[in-house]
């Protein structure tokens, strides 16, 4: 690292790796027991930043856009899900080791080869733990216990459900109409003769007379009768989700065996 990271300045920061792809804010930072400095962090990574994974510094540095580590966004995902409780066991950063084929370190004064967490401490109002522990290091409490516990966050996206076309097609269907239709017809009207006409010839005559008779016609024509229109509304329903999350809980021990239990 170009220069001493400080834990408080890493903590929330976004992470980058080096094809510049971002992978996630930085929620942990973990000291290495035996120097004091900055060695992994944790990556909230995940729909909604709920997983966490461990992201080595050797060779990071911090720029304006955030963290930009020397691993791949492929090595963060596959690398061994390992909670974030606050310490990293010898076996747990035995096997963060291995899986980014970093060399091992060399264990502290103790024996001890692990690496503890200074993250962001909700009780301190926003102000995270790495700022307090600057100030009071030296003097870690050996009686204190950090209890932890998974949350549900839920959120919505869009996706497509379906399509819905509208067509129209031709159907040929019977009609019936009546109309009224006229026709002539002959009829014979007689008139007597009056007595004093005289002079009538007797022979054969004939009379021609035209009738006429009215016949439907059909035709047809088209004529807009309906306009249709598919048109989208947001209808709001509820859905109920559920999840299994994990919380920690602590157990006090006496003396004579007897088991306390605390929320």
């Amino acid at each position: 690292m170009a220069k001493t990271m400080q834990p408080q300045e890493l903590i929330d920061s976004a992470v980058v790796d080096p094809a510049g792809n971002k992978l996630g804010k930085v929620g942990n930072v973990y000291l290495a027991d035996a120097t004091h400095q900055p060695e992994w962090i944790t990556v909230k990574t995940g729909l909604f930043g709920t997983k966490e994974s461990f992201v080595p510094l050797s060779g990071a540095h911090t720029d304006k856009d955030g963290v930009h580590v020397q691993v791949d966004k492929d090595a963060v995902s596959d690398a061994p899900r390992i909670d974030a409780d606050g310490h990293l066991s010898p076996e747990e950063s035995t096997q963060l080791y291995q899986h980014y084929g970093l060399p091992m370190p060399r264990t502290s004064a103790d024996g001890r080869m692990g690496d503890r967490t200074q993250g962001r401490d909700p009780a301190m109002g926003g102000r995270g733990r790495a700022g307090m522990d600057a100030g009071t290091r030296g003097k870690s409490d050996k009686n204190e216990m950090t209890r932890s516990e998974e949350r549900l966050n839920v959120g919505t996206e869009q996706v497509e459900t379906g399509h819905v076309r509208l067509r129209k097609y031709v159907v040929t269907e019977e009609q019936q109409v009546t109309v009224p239709v006229r026709h002539e017809e002959v009829r014979i009207e007689r008139e007597p003769i009056k007595d004093g006409q005289r002079g009538a010839d007797i022979g054969e005559a004939e009379q021609d007379v035209v009738l006429h008779a009215e016949k439907p016609v059909v035709s047809k024509e088209s004529v807009p009768v309906e306009r249709a229109r598919l048109r989208k509304e947001t209808v709001t329903d509820e859905q109920t989700v559920s999840g299994k999350v994990r919380k920690e809980q602590f157990e006090v021990t006496d003396d004579e065996g007897k088991k306390h239990r605390r929320s």
